[in-house]
């Protein structure tokens, strides 16, 4: 069995590189199946660190297709024509494609057309807010693919009310705790973790993603000076993109406890979110890895893709809120944080399972 896996940005990588383990060991053992990794950015792309292949222990993607336009629509019409060429040089029996990007709906349509077997990783998520891009990007995906991989029954739950017929669904669990338990012996301590003095278990650990969150910039400054007011003096560790650095900068938000740091690569930044004292994110993936890490996590949005983080796990939802953050920060420090649990089959297996599933099935 061939199967062809489509990753489309850089968080991509994290819930691949588990499958191409998971790959390898079944052939190893006799199986007979293999991949072909495809990146539709392309080559040069500044977000993908020379290191990052080498912390996940993964192969660079066999071919870049080379699609970069900022418009969405121009992004999905150049994805699919140069997928499309992909497909026929290189023909295939099954389509992984991963999360909710214009690539994963792009590269999904086009293995439909081609009679393709298409799988879903992380199916069944929804905001249930349709002006959101991803959110038409995941009902498309899921609309097309022939197997959906589930972390959670909530989305096993929001598949069977669209009528996806259970055959087709696969609750596996959630692929980035198997990246985690594979790498997390090898984090590696970051030069700057010793020249700031910093210890394990006492520092607050921050990280800002979302532009939209970005773009209220009164809004943004009231809740990082909420958080350093909160904080009391506690460090606060915040690796963050360029673009995020110049929000700060321009707002001249300043502190002795807040320590801005370059992004890290991929085993820096894991050892710093195993070793904080709580994370503070407006990620969905730092909040799963840190109910994985049993770590106190507030998130900065109003919804979360995977409720059992908050439901069952470490992590709870403020909003864009800076009072809501100020007293989940009192919270933390107070040691009054909830203690959570693991979700079901957040175990580090799951690429096993759909490695499993694919053989079985195809």
């Amino acid at each position: 069995m061939k199967i062809t896996i489509v990753a489309g940005a850089r968080p991509n990588f994290m819930k691949i590189a588990p499958i191409t383990h998971a790959i390898d060991n079944a052939r190893e053992q006799g199986k007979e199946i293999s991949y072909r990794l495809i990146y539709t950015g392309e080559s040069n792309d500044s977000s993908l660190e020379p290191s990052l292949f080498v912390d996940l222990d993964i192969k660079k993607p066999v071919a870049y297709l080379g699609v970069g336009f900022e418009d969405l629509t121009q992004r999905a019409g150049g994805i699919m024509i140069a997928f499309e060429k992909e497909l026929k040089e290189n023909p295939t029996n099954v389509v992984l494609v991963v999360d909710d990007l214009t690539s994963t709906m792009a590269c999904a349509i086009v293995a439909k057309k081609q009679n393709i077997k298409v799988a879903h990783l992380v199916a069944g998520t929804r905001s249930f807010d349709m002006s959101m891009p991803k959110e038409v990007n995941r009902m498309i995906t899921d609309g097309l693919s022939d197997f959906l991989f589930t972390a959670g029954m909530g989305a096993n739950r929001n598949l069977n009310q669209t009528g996806t017929g259970n055959e087709q669904v696969f609750f596996v669990g959630n692929i980035l705790m198997d990246s985690l338990r594979y790498n997390r012996n090898r984090f590696i301590k970051p030069i700057t973790f010793d020249i700031l003095g910093l210890k394990e278990k006492a520092y607050i650990l921050l990280t800002i993603n979302r532009h939209a969150l970005l773009e209220n910039k009164e809004n943004f400054k009231l809740l990082i000076e909420s958080l350093i007011a909160e904080s009391k003096g506690t460090p606060i560790v915040a690796p963050l993109h360029n673009y995020v650095r110049d929000v700060i900068n321009e707002l001249n938000i300043k502190a002795p406890n807040l320590h801005v740091l370059p992004s890290q690569s991929y085993l820096s930044f894991g050892y710093l979110t195993s070793k904080a004292k709580a994370i503070i994110t407006d990620s969905g993936n730092i909040a799963e890895e840190a109910t994985f890490l049993g770590i106190p996590c507030v998130t900065l949005n109003s919804y979360v893709e995977h409720p059992e983080t908050c439901s069952i796990g470490t992590n709870e939802l403020v909003g864009e809120d800076a009072e809501q953050l100020g007293n989940a920060m009192a919270k933390i420090l107070r040691g009054e944080w909830k203690q959570g649990g693991l979700p079901e089959r957040w175990d580090g297996r799951t690429a096993d399972r759909i490695v499993q599933t694919l053989l079985q099935q195809v």
